[in-house]
């Protein structure tokens, strides 16, 4: 049978889990903040401070500050078409958005009946968690993924995200993650109350 655009919408948004319109919506308590070198560096300056011997055991971070410093070595996994990148934190999760081509995606073979609804450049929203692997070595963990308005189904996400990965991925990643490069005085990454909490590793 024929479906006309906002009936295969309607259908894909059931399938794919979305939330129906009177359930509770989570608002970023921050905002978007857009990746910049100015927030790069004050994020650097945080972390590279808990390196000295008499330094806090914690920093905490903006979503900005974070994702671009620390989130800069998983942008780099990000289609070379990115643009505008810019992140929020909600709840427990990172959320991070780039405009992208969304061939680089893998297309129909990745993304399915979904690509049919969509143009050639999108929006792309991935909703995670950070997490220290072992010293040196951690992993943005994909949660969520929204293309557009359209949430990606969950069993979709790993496929989505190997799609993307490029190079030799560490040993341990999960499925569903991004490899991150960080200090090996890193212990722990906790992200609360709108913010990033990295802590520096036991000595």
């Amino acid at each position: 049978g024929w479906f006309n655009r906002d009936r295969l919408e309607s259908i894909y948004r059931r399938y794919a889990g979305e939330p129906r319109a009177d359930s509770t919506a989570v608002v970023a308590r921050d905002g978007w903040e857009p990746l910049t070198p100015a927030k790069a560096s004050v994020g650097q300056k945080a972390v590279e401070g808990l390196a000295q011997p008499r330094s806090p055991a914690y920093a905490n971070l903006s979503a900005g500050e974070a994702a671009s410093y620390i989130f800069l070595a998983v942008a780099k996994q990000l289609p070379p078409s990115s643009r505008d990148i810019s992140s929020s934190i909600r709840d427990d999760r990172l959320h991070v958005r780039a405009f992208v081509a969304l061939d680089e995606f893998g297309g129909a073979k990745v993304l399915g009946p979904l690509a049919g609804l969509l143009g050639a450049r999108d929006t792309v929203q991935l909703g995670g968690t950070m997490r220290v692997l072992r010293p040196g070595v951690g992993e943005f963990q994909v949660k969520e993924v929204r293309i557009g308005s359209f949430p990606v189904p969950s069993a979709i996400v790993p496929r989505l995200v190997r799609s993307i990965r490029r190079g030799r991925m560490p040993e341990g990643l999960s499925d569903d993650a991004l490899p991150m490069k960080l200090p090996a005085y890193i212990g722990d990454i906790r992200i609360a109350d709108g913010r990033i909490t990295v802590f520096k590793a036991a000595q």
